[in-house]
This record gives C-alpha cells, structure tokens and sequence, in this order.
C-alpha cells in the first residue's frame, strides 16, 4: 500500500527508495555538469569541431537549463512532483542516448539543448520529492543525506568523466546515464507517492520561459559569433521577456521580488560569481590538455580539490556565515577565488603539485567561504513562502552568468576557431582569461563589501545550503511549506 507523502519516515524501505532514486536523479545532472567539459578536446577531434563548436556544446545545455528550470519546477507543483521528475529522467537518457550516439557536432549540440530541457524538469524535482515525501520529523536529515551523496557524486564526476574519456571514450561520459535512469524511473513509479501543491498557480508561465529562451539564445550567438546584431535583438527580446513578466499572473520570475535591495544585490554578486567560475570551468580542462599535456583523466582529477573541500567544509561555512553574516564571507572568498586563480601556473609540462595544485586549493577555499552563505541571503532576504521562487531565480541567474561567460570569453581574448588545437597561442588567450576571471571576482567581492551590511543570517540557512559542492549554480531549495499551508494533494 502506498504511503501518503508527507508521512514517510526515513528509517523505512520506502524512504529508502525515495533517496535512492532522489540522489541518482540528481547525480545524473551532476555528472554531466562536471565530466562534459574534461571531454571536450576529445570531442573536438573526433569531429574536427571548431572552438565555437565546443562551445554550444557546453551552452546548449546551460541555455536551456537556465531558461526553463523555474518552468519546471512550476510545472512540478502544478501536475505532480513525480510525474515531472520521472518525464525528466526518461528524457535526460534519452537525449543521452542521443548524445552519446551522435554522429557529428550539430547533433551532439542539438541533444545537448534537449539533454538541458529534461534536467529543467529533473533538477528541481530532485529534491522537492524529499521535502514532499518525509515526515516533518525527517525531513532535515534526508536532504541533509541527499546533499551530502549528491555532493560525492559531483566530486566524483570530473575524475569518472576523465576516465571514461581515457577509457572506452567520450560517447561513454553520456551513455552511462542510461543504467542510472534504467533504476531511477521504475523506483519513482513504484515507491515515491505522488504530490503536488494545493495552492499551485492554474497558469504555467510557457511564453515567458520562451522569451527568456529566446533572449539567451540570441544574446550567446551574438557573442559566439561576434554577430552583434543578434546580440541587439537578444537584448530587444530580454526587454519583451520583461514586460511580460510584469503582465502575467503567474509569473515565473515574479518582479516583485527585486523590490528587496538585499535580494537585487546578492542576485548581481552571483552574476559575477558564476560568471568567473563558469569561463573558469570551461576553460581549464581545455588548457591541461592542449597546453599542458594531461591525459583526460589526469585533467579531472586535478579538479577535485575544489569539489572535496566544499564537501568537506560547506557545513562550517554556512555556520559562520550565519553567526557573522554574508559581507565578510563573500567578500573573503571572492578574493581567495580570484587569488587561487592567479596562482595557477599552468604552461607546457606543469608539474601538478607545484603549478597546480596550491592554485586549486586556494581558489576551493574561495568557494567554501562564499556558496553557503550566498544561497542562504538569497534565502534569508525573502518571505519563507517565497524561498523557493528565490532559490530557483537565484539558480538561473548562476547558470545564464556560466551561459554567458563560456560565450564571451574565448571571444575577449582573440581565441579563433582552432586556437584550442595551437598550445601557444590557447595558453597565451588562458593567461589573459585568467586576469579577467579574477577581476570580475574582485568586482563580486567589492559588491558584497559595500552593498551587504546586514549582520547576522536568519533564519539559519537549510540543509540542502550547508552542504554542497556543485560549481555550476548555487544549490536550490523548493521552500518549505508553512503549518498553516493546506496539505498536499496526494495520487496514488
């Protein structure tokens, strides 16, 4: 007999399965997020692929990701959190499939969109079937287990992509999400109760979520291709997007919530956070291969650090980050950031524990001191009973900051189509992303100094905020319902 959502204690088989199949789903996302862009000199070979080839296909996910990941989780509410996240699933492996079958580079491109608009339904559903599902009693604890697995999986996933690569090859970095929703989808329909919001809007805001798609996707070409009238029209349709914001009844981006200052300035700190770390991410698995020799699986495993000292030390900072408060935190871990960046000595035959390794270590500690307590003022500078309208914004805005810096930067530092295939010349264009990365990691820092002067955090931040290391996007939270709120509809 299945079990009401809301009810479920974690010690019982089908809490179990519940985290079981919550934590592969998400991991799928994780995984790929990580391992992709260890892939991509490879890619570019097999398929005599140009720079901006490589490109789309690291944006052709973000793009859509971003577009439509507060979509999704509307939708959730709206029809059922397990039936979306279990659309997501099939439709992530799906694209994989696609993916990892893909015979040239505009294929793999095309599936890779597709791959990001099934992780929009699957993203935000992850965790909103363990705060439906658990007892109120358990709650705490099984997101804090989900965070906690979800943080080893994107740990893992820059050294399983690298020796996938190295291995049976880079197709494999896709296919391998097959066998994981193969457990995922029957797991959810048999055992995850069904949930959805009594109180969730009639409207799905789908014109704005393509505005939005619309004003991305111009906006990258543009600057992809230098094509600055696409550019203007992507900005023209971003004013639309605006507009019909402000008409929709159910908006997916309320625009009520930047009547907080605080919300506003934490928003413009993470637009240049994951911008830095978005151009940073995608540039340096490109730059230990091409430039400096590493294998594939050498590549990945030299970005660890960062991903294991968040997991290690994500719960402290968010304790001090709610004893102190943001502005010092933020504005301490963008420079340490920046400063791991500038440290990196990555030319020909660096040598790892010397050239790389201090840089990496230094610019993880940046990280550590500022994702927390970044999510936790997102969170903080809201209602309860708009928290996770503000997470998901907060989210979007990380994922169209890397969207926007993968177009950008290969652009501001003269790469050309086949720089990446010419050491010389890409560690020449790497050194020069490197200084821009940084400063606007220096900008970050002096927003958070002068814009956030609030003292301590309340309320204290989440689980799912103490402990992450993902480095695509803060994490996300789906609110947490009020006493007061009416319960959720249940379907068997």
């Amino acid at each position: 007999m299945e079990q009401a959502p809301g009810t479920i204690r974690i010690s019982s088989p089908t809490g179990r399965w519940i985290l079981l199949t919550s934590v592969l789903g998400s991991s799928m996302a994780l995984l790929d997020s990580t391992a992709v862009n260890v892939a991509l000199p490879h890619i570019g070979d097999d398929f005599g692929a140009s720079l901006e080839q490589l490109q789309w296909t690291a944006n052709a996910y973000l793009l859509t990701l971003a577009s439509f990941i507060l979509l999704g989780g509307a939708l959730s509410d709206r029809y059922g959190r397990r039936k979306i996240f279990v659309i997501g699933i099939a439709g992530f492996a799906v694209a994989s499939l696609l993916c990892g079958l893909a015979p040239n580079a505009e294929v793999l491109i095309a599936a890779r969109a597709l791959q990001g608009v099934a992780g929009a339904l699957l993203t935000p559903g992850s965790l909103a079937l363990i705060q439906a599902s658990f007892s109120p009693d358990d709650r705490a604890r099984a997101v804090g287990i989900w965070s906690g697995l979800g943080g080893v999986g994107a740990a893992v996933g820059p050294f399983l992509g690298g020796w996938l690569v190295d291995g049976p090859g880079w197709r494999w970095v896709f296919l391998l999400n097959l066998p994981l929703a193969a457990i995922c989808v029957p797991v959810a329909l048999r055992h995850v109760p069904e949930s959805r919001a009594s109180t969730a809007p009639q409207g799905s805001d789908t014109s704005g979520a393509v505005l939005g798609a619309l004003s991305l996707a111009l906006v990258t070409y543009g600057l992809i291709s230098t094509d600055w009238v696409s550019g203007l029209l992507g900005v023209v349709t971003g004013a639309l997007f605006v507009y019909a914001e402000r008409r929709h009844k159910a908006p997916m981006l309320p625009p009520g919530l930047f009547a907080s200052r605080r919300f506003t300035s934490i928003n413009l700190v993470t637009l240049l956070v994951y911008a830095a770390f978005g151009g940073f991410f995608f540039l340096i698995p490109l730059q230990l291969q091409v430039v400096s020799g590493y294998s594939a699986l050498a590549a990945g495993t030299a970005l660890l650090p960062t991903t294991l000292l968040m997991l290690a030390l994500s719960g402290r900072s968010a304790a001090v980050g709610e004893r102190i408060g943001p502005r010092a935190p933020l504005t301490l871990g963008c420079l340490l950031a920046g400063a791991g960046m500038l440290l990196l000595r990555t030319g020909p035959d660096a040598v790892y524990l010397v050239d790389v390794l201090p840089g990496m270590v230094v610019l993880g500690m940046g990280m550590v001191a500022l994702v927390a307590p970044l999510t936790a003022t997102v969170l903080a500078s809201v209602s309860e009973d708009r928290a996770g309208i503000a997470s998901g914004v907060n989210n979007a805005t990380a994922r169209a900051a890397g969207l926007i810096a993968v177009a950008a930067l290969p652009a501001l530092t003269g790469m050309g189509p086949d720089t990446y295939r010419v050491p010389e010349q890409f560690d020449t264009a790497f050194d020069q992303a490197l200084l821009l990365c940084a400063a606007v990691l220096a900008g970050a820092a002096l927003l958070s100094f002068v814009l956030l002067r609030e003292p301590a955090l309340r309320p204290a931040p989440p689980p799912e905020c103490r402990m992450h290391c993902a480095i695509t996007a803060p994490p996300l939270n789906p609110g947490r319902r009020k006493q007061t709120d009416p319960p959720l509809e249940s379907r068997s």
